[in-house]
């Protein structure tokens, strides 16, 4: 009698016989498009104000929403996918789709009231100025003769 070693893994080693465990591997691991979407962002400060840009590729307008509440800034919407169903000619999908959140708390020295934002190019930037105390000044000092 032969004594076969087992092999868990003896479906799995022709190359057809491979492809759908790879692919499930690679879902898990490797595509952006397996969890939730958030847009990248940048803050940058200047002795005026507080700038936030998001990158919001195929949002649209109306599908953006920017709240400002117990000094916290929050910056949602939804990316909707454009594929239709009856075409099935796709090769790979790794872009991510549905609704995001994002949010920021606010230092006290930003005026909420003259908040400004802009979109452009799929980019959202958010312009938060600064109360006017909180912006720095200069004072000269007089030696005494």
């Amino acid at each position: 009698m032969m004594i076969t070693r087992f092999n868990p893994f003896a479906d799995y080693e022709s190359p057809v016989g491979l492809r759908p465990f790879q692919d499930a591997v690679n879902r898990l691991f490797g595509e952006p498009s397996a969890g939730p979407w958030t847009p990248a962002v940048d803050i940058l400060e200047t002795k005026d104000e507080l700038v936030v840009k998001a990158d919001l590729p195929d949002v649209e307008l109306k599908d953006i929403n920017i709240q400002i509440e117990d000094g916290a800034l929050t910056l949602s919407g939804e990316r909707k996918c454009e594929r239709d169903e009856k075409s099935l000619g796709f090769h790979r999908v790794e872009r991510s789709y549905g609704s995001f959140v994002r949010c920021f708390s606010l230092p006290e020295s930003v005026d909420t009231e003259k908040v400004n934002a802009d979109y452009k190019n799929g980019v959202l930037s958010v312009t938060l100025p600064k109360k006017e105390i909180a912006k720095p000044r200069s004072i000269k000092v007089n030696l005494a003769a």
